[in-house]
């Protein structure tokens, strides 16, 4: 789906969570994932780990995509700002870039329900480095 070597489509912690991807360019990347009880913490609610994940993945996905297919983009800080619980339903990340230097880019992402509620909001920064070799 994605055209870069270091993007694999399968066998990722993504795939075991279902995280869905519906949009991924080098400027905008959209995540989605259904909220069950398999991704709550024990008081039934969204474990914030993987608001987290969401982040730092649609962050870590669109910095990639926007580099040469011998580089990587991997994440140096993430910080995130969890605004209301979730128990059920869907969970979207919306990832943009503020700034996309050469060796460094920030991203914020905002994580909205399916009512289109603002859940969280994170900030993600990235190291661009060379792709690992095969």
């Amino acid at each position: 789906m994605s055209g870069h070597p270091f993007i694999p489509d399968r066998e990722t912690v993504h795939d075991v969570l279902g995280v869905r991807t519906l949009e991924l360019s080098g400027t905008r990347v959209v995540l989605e994932i259904d909220v069950t009880s398999r991704v709550h913490q024990p008081f039934g609610l969204l474990h914030g780990g993987v608001s987290a994940l969401l982040a730092e993945g649609a962050a870590s996905l669109g910095a990639t995509i926007s580099v040469a297919p011998d580089s990587v983009c991997v994440g140096t800080e993430l910080n995130i700002s969890h605004l209301r619980a979730v128990t059920e339903g869907t969970l979207r990340a919306v990832a943009t870039p503020f700034r996309q230097g050469r060796t460094v880019q920030v991203w914020g992402i905002e994580l909205r329900d399916g009512e289109d509620r603002l859940i969280s909001v994170a900030r993600c920064s990235l190291q661009v480095v060379a792709a690992p070799r095969e």
